[in-house]
């Protein structure tokens, strides 16, 4: 803790008890650096100063705002629990554990945080970070992938957890974790090599355990974009895909769809791609096909007939998307 009141970022989160601040900070950041991640928080609290704000938004609007930073179901979550404060706790937070527990999208990580931040609650937090400095500095040898191995780090920390401000000690652990004890440790500038049972074994680098991997699919889209004039055709996403609620284009997997089945004079384009996208599970190449149809009449048939909405193009930029969709737009200037 005395390395943390002096090493610690600012961060503007940091400034403040306040649950909402806290909660929001605390669900953008996960699986999220804190660089990327800032630049959205004070996106939010510029638009939405207090949860009964953010409560009013729309799922639309929250997806906009969010838009490029991935992992789109924390922003539904986010919103979903903001509704739930306004409506089931008149818009204060919960103060306890158990109870931050009760909203949507809050896990024990993020409840322990705000608990212990705002609250005073002795309640550990047990994030990657917290993780890497445990395993390594007690010489844990239990798989972090395993759901019962975060028992045995909350038990590890609680011992050693002060009572008096536990929302700083665990502050303190994510933020060494983040800046010292990182995935490549810098042993040579730690303070607590002399605790450190890893370090006075030599194992650090085989530290945390971490035995499951992440099967990586490789996939490939072929988008076609049809127009006519200023109007285009989008697809929203439906409900269980991992960008729900967001537009693209109409996909297909490679050679799975016939222009000519829909469209008798269409004025096809050059297609436009690859361009590469990486998700946790999924590596993503993406063909672009833009098809400017005969009429408006013809474009409403294929909207139709593909499940599709038709916007006009400045309607366009409004649209919550996904970043592969934004990063295309970006690169052909449409």
């Amino acid at each position: 803790m005395n390395w943390y009141s002096r090493e610690k970022r600012d961060l503007p989160w940091r400034a403040t008890r306040n649950p909402y601040m806290v909660w929001l900070s605390e669900i953008i950041l996960q699986q999220t650096r804190v660089a990327q991640g800032t630049p959205y928080y004070e996106k939010f609290i510029n638009a939405y100063p207090t949860v009964h704000e953010l409560a009013a938004a729309s799922e639309q609007e929250i997806l906009k705002l969010w838009e490029g930073l991935g992992y789109y179901s924390r922003a539904r979550n986010l919103h979903k629990a903001a509704r739930q404060v306004t409506q089931e706790y008149g818009g204060i937070f919960p103060d306890s554990y158990g109870e931050l527990l009760k909203l949507k999208g809050i896990g024990p990580y993020t409840a322990a945080a705000i608990a212990s931040i705002c609250f005073h609650e002795k309640v550990p937090v047990v994030d990657g970070n917290v993780f890497r400095l445990i395993s390594r500095l007690f010489g844990i040898q239990e798989d972090i992938g395993k759901g019962s191995s975060r028992k045995i780090f909350e038990q590890t920390i609680a011992h050693i957890m002060p009572s008096s401000s536990p929302g700083d000690f665990n502050q303190a652990m994510m933020e060494f974790g983040a800046l010292v004890c990182t995935p490549r440790p810098q042993c040579e500038n730690c303070n607590l090599q002399f605790y450190c049972q890893s370090f006075r074994e030599k194992t650090q680098h085989l530290l945390p355990v971490k035995a499951r991997k992440i099967k990586i699919q490789a996939r490939t889209l072929h988008y076609w974009i049809f127009t006519f004039e200023h109007k285009i055709c989008l697809n929203k996403r439906i409900k269980g895909d991992i960008w729900e609620g967001l537009w693209d284009f109409y996909s297909t997997p490679p050679d799975h769809f016939s222009v000519a089945s829909i469209d008798r004079d269409h004025n096809e384009k050059v297609s436009y791609g690859p361009i590469s996208y990486k998700l946790t599970h999924q590596n993503i190449k993406a063909w672009f096909t833009q098809i400017e149809v005969s009429s408006a009449l013809e474009l409403t048939e294929i909207a139709k007939k593909l499940n599709l909405t038709v916007f006009n193009l400045d309607e366009l930029v409004t649209l919550p998307k996904p970043k592969l969709i934004v990063n295309y737009l970006a690169q052909v200037k449409f």
